[in-house]
């Protein structure tokens, strides 16, 4: 398997429970390197610009007022088949949906606020951590 790189973002919900570090063990453990992070405070137009492919969707202007609710940490993480393992350890987006063990079965509090996002294929992955870092960010 290739090592690919993926975008994850720590949700409002989550930085607000400090998990962060409890997110980021889940990731480590399952083989996955965090090659660049920062926490940011996203606007709600940024929000909308980032999940712009869900414009014409009905929670489309929840989910941005979500994202835009709080801090939120981005990074990059990177391994074999990074795309394919971060969905793995997060877990299907309803939690009730969610294996036991992966972070929206122990952390998500909805199907809205279900702590994490993460890449969902390589085009996907690379538009996304673009949005948010510079090649001189990502140190792997």
């Amino acid at each position: 398997m290739a090592i690919e790189r993926t975008l994850s973002i720590i949700k409002p919900d989550a930085t607000a429970r400090n998990l962060t570090g409890k997110i980021n063990a889940k990731f480590e453990e399952a083989g996955l390197r965090i090659v660049a992070q920062k926490r940011i405070l996203l606007t709600m137009e940024q929000a909308g610009k980032f999940y712009e492919v869900h414009k014409e969707r009905p929670f489309y202007d929840e989910l941005c007022s979500f994202m835009a609710s709080g801090p939120v940490v981005v990074q990059v993480l990177e391994g074999e088949g990074a795309i394919a393992r971060n969905r793995e350890v997060m877990g299907a987006t309803n939690p009730a949906d969610a294996a036991p063990g992966t972070i929206r079965a122990e952390y998500a509090q909805s199907v809205g606020e279900n702590s994490v996002h993460g890449s969902d294929a390589p085009e996907t992955a690379a538009a996304e951590i673009a949005y948010f870092f510079s090649g001189l960010e990502l140190v792997g």
